[in-house]
């Protein structure tokens, strides 16, 4: 009951719901409806094969309209059977009803596509769901990326504005708005404001040395040696066929064109050891040449490090490598280990370092961590792959025992994320940050991502902001990610249908299932799923969707499952990593298999011949 007075309450908003009038109407009828216990009825309707309450939720009283003239057709039927008159006016009566129904539940569909289409675009041929990439900068540093993507089925390119600049921003969509024109297929872009989000701090980046390792048994013996790639820096990308262990630049553009299969290149690396380069095939990138080279021995390969052929009248250099990027700095822990969270200042990087008492350190820059912990909560870290409780608090430091991080230990780096499940923090709705970067993603996207939405409140302040700016036309993706967020949908998605801008819903399973608990993420996505079909709303699902295809190339059968589930929703996103295109692929020919797949044969099951 106290679901029902607070719709209710929220009934005064209707006038002013414009395009999502129905909409509204029937997500409040929806609630309204779950408001009673209709256990014994759904039981009873089962029996005789009409009615399923589970699956009405996108249009309730037309289908509960058109339940109810049947069954009473069928009462009319059983209690005159002889009355011909009575049950002929009764019978054209109940065809005219059940005629409305059904042109009202066409309309109902219509119109849950038409904000579907509004928010996403329209489909492409012989497709039904939507395919979303989030990209960086590696979308920059290859001059092929988002073409390969859009070829394979993506229509929705993200782009996070947590990560990267109005730079890279602004080259991302250039080159997409290009693919796309040339390819005449459609691409829509979703930028994502940051929000308040707690991360941990930037750290020091680590050493600029490129690791390249051999294949080896376990013994140590070499079964395949290391792929290398091996070209001028602005040759570009290697070919994405290729699989390879590590990409070199070289700054040389003479004598590197001149390299042939079966040179060994020659180099001492990091450590002063003597190490060789066999070129073992040559390929025409783009204006320059590219190499794939050998490598039987483990190398430690720098910026600076020089490169020659040995020849019969001496060396003749090749040039030296540039542009070896830093590694990615990171602390292991692990279980029973100390960490320490300081305030930090955002712009700035923190070295890798650990206290006199032996704790681990790390920074973060929100104040709202501090002021909202107390000892004996739990803090997740990365998405919940490190756990912990915290022991001790003050204003600048909090003190966190791990309890959780893996039977080898968890790295944990620059700004991964930080959950605190139980605590009561309070964040603005917009930052200064995302104000600054909406007016970017109002000049150059199609839809702007709302993150850690946990109210109405969010909703009033981004209205404002939008109406400032007037936005009307700009779409809007609420993020649902925090338990007060689930907690509030109906009252939220009611709140955001009062404005015209074309919404949708995303379900951002990483942050929900660690706010929530694992254990509760699968009912609370059914959940979504049916409140956002009763307000006819699109829904994107979200994170890790083919994590391991996307990111080592083999899928697990779980993934192929839990992805073929998303022929249930209007748009399906995949995560960055090194083989998404060949992942976008593989997801548009599971959500869309009838244009794909062989049927097969149905041949009968002839028992009787050996029964007989």
């Amino acid at each position: 009951m106290v679901r029902a007075r607070m719709l209710l309450c929220h009934t005064e908003i209707l006038p002013s719901l414009l395009n999502y009038l129905v909409s509204a109407t029937n997500l409040i009828h929806y609630l309204a409806l779950r408001c009673l216990d209709v256990e014994q009825l759904k039981d009873d309707l089962a029996l005789i094969g009409l009615l399923n309450l589970e699956t009405i939720n996108a249009h309730v009283l037309a289908s509960l309209a058109a339940s109810i003239q049947i069954l009473e057709n069928l009462k009319s039927n059983s209690l005159n059977p002889e009355e011909h008159v009575t049950g002929e006016l009764s019978s054209k009566k109940g065809f005219e009803q059940q005629k409305y129904a059904a042109s009202t539940l066409q309309m109902i569909r219509k119109k849950a596509s038409f904000n579907r289409e509004l928010l996403l675009g329209p489909t492409q041929e012989g497709r039904t769901t939507h395919i979303m990439v989030t990209v960086g900068v590696e979308a920059i540093e290859s001059k092929t990326f988002i073409t390969d993507l859009i070829n394979a089925g993506m229509s929705i390119i993200r782009i996070n504005c947590a990560h990267g600049n109005p730079c890279i921003w602004s080259e991302i969509i250039t080159r997409v708005r290009k693919s796309s024109q040339m390819l005449e297929k459609p691409c829509r872009i979703l930028m994502d404001l940051a929000g308040p989000k707690l991360r941990t701090g930037k750290l020091k980046p680590g050493p600029a040395v490129m690791k390249i390792s051999p294949k080896k048994t376990a013994a140590g013996d070499v079964i395949f040696p290391a792929q290398v790639w091996l070209a001028h820096k602005e040759a570009g990308p290697p070919p994405s066929h290729l699989s390879l262990d590590a990409v070199i630049f070289i700054d040389d553009q003479e004598f590197l064109p001149k390299l042939e299969v079966d040179d060994t290149l020659r180099f001492r690396d990091a450590r002063g050891k003597k190490r060789r380069l066999k070129i073992v095939r040559k390929f025409h990138v783009f204006s320059s040449t590219g190499y794939v080279a050998e490598c039987s021995r483990t190398a430690y390969v720098q910026s600076g490090t020089r490169l020659y052929v040995k020849g019969k009248i001496g060396r003749s250099p090749v040039g030296q490598v540039v542009d070896v990027p830093a590694t990615a700095p990171s602390i292991r822990l692990r279980v029973g280990d100390l960490l320490i969270i300081s305030r930090g200042n955002s712009s700035g990087q923190d070295e890798l370092s650990t206290s006199m008492s032996g704790a681990h350190r790390v920074t973060c820059s929100s104040g709202y961590l501090f002021d909202s912990v107390k000892p004996g909560e739990p803090i997740a870290f990365d998405d919940g792959k490190i756990w912990g409780v915290i022991r001790g608090t003050s204003m600048s430091e909090i003190v966190v025992s791990i309890t959780h991080a893996g039977p080898k230990g968890a790295k944990l780096g620059s700004e991964k994320s930080i959950n605190i499940p139980e605590s009561n923090v309070r964040f603005e709705g917009l930052t200064s940050k995302d104000l600054m970067d909406l007016e970017f993603v109002a000049a150059h996207a199609d839809m702007v991502g709302v993150s850690f939405v946990r109210d109405t409140r969010d909703i009033a302040v981004l209205r404002q902001e939008l109406e400032k700016r007037k936005l009307q036309n700009l779409g809007i993706v609420l993020k649902i990610e925090t338990r007060s967020g689930f907690e509030k949908l109906s009252l939220v998605l009611l709140e955001a249908m009062r404005s015209s801008n074309p919404l949708g819903v995303m379900i951002a399973r990483g942050d929900l299932a660690v706010e929530c608990g694992w254990e509760r993420l699968a009912d609370m996505q059914e959940e979504i799923l049916y409140l956002c079909g009763a307000a006819h709303i699109p829904v994107i699902w979200a994170t890790q969707v083919l994590e391991s295809l996307v990111k080592s190339g083999l899928p697990t059968r779980a993934e192929i499952t839990d992805a073929a589930n998303g022929r249930r929703v209007s748009c399906v996103m995949l995560n960055k990593g090194k083989h998404v295109v060949e992942a976008v692929s593989t997801l548009d020919k599971i959500l869309h298999p009838k244009a794909t797949r062989m049927r097969a044969d149905l041949k009968p099951i002839l028992l009787c011949s050996h029964l007989l």
